[in-house]
């Protein structure tokens, strides 16, 4: 186990080595409040800025959605398909269950067979 002075010596040197870290300013694009700007070509490069932004979300988010789209549209056409061979197959069970039933009910409703003795 470190002695306190170990610990606060580490401590010390841990914050020291944060604080020569230089740390960078990141421009976060993003919507900008133009009228803050005093000079008109700093406030027309901010209100670009701004247009540009929009512009890049838009396009972004169109392609995202273009995307969903023809993904939905996929499914849609692989249900279809599947609907379609299912109402096949039981248009097909129908067809061989109707056939069956005919017979029984036309052997009942014929007249029974008389015995010539």
């Amino acid at each position: 186990m470190l002695s306190r002075s170990a610990g606060v010596c580490f401590a010390m040197l841990l914050l020291a080595t944060l604080a020569t870290v230089p740390v960078r300013a990141q421009d976060v694009p993003g919507i900008e409040i133009c009228t803050v700007e005093k000079t008109m070509e700093r406030r027309t490069s901010c209100l670009q800025s701004n247009v540009d932004f929009l512009q890049k979300t838009i396009t972004k988010l169109t392609l995202d959605q273009q995307q969903k789209l023809d993904a939905a549209n996929r499914q849609i056409d692989a249900l279809k398909t599947t609907v379609a061979g299912l109402q096949k197959t039981l248009a097909d069970l129908q067809a061989a269950q109707v056939k069956p039933v005919e017979d029984p009910k036309k052997k009942q409703d014929a007249p029974p067979a008389k015995d010539s003795k």
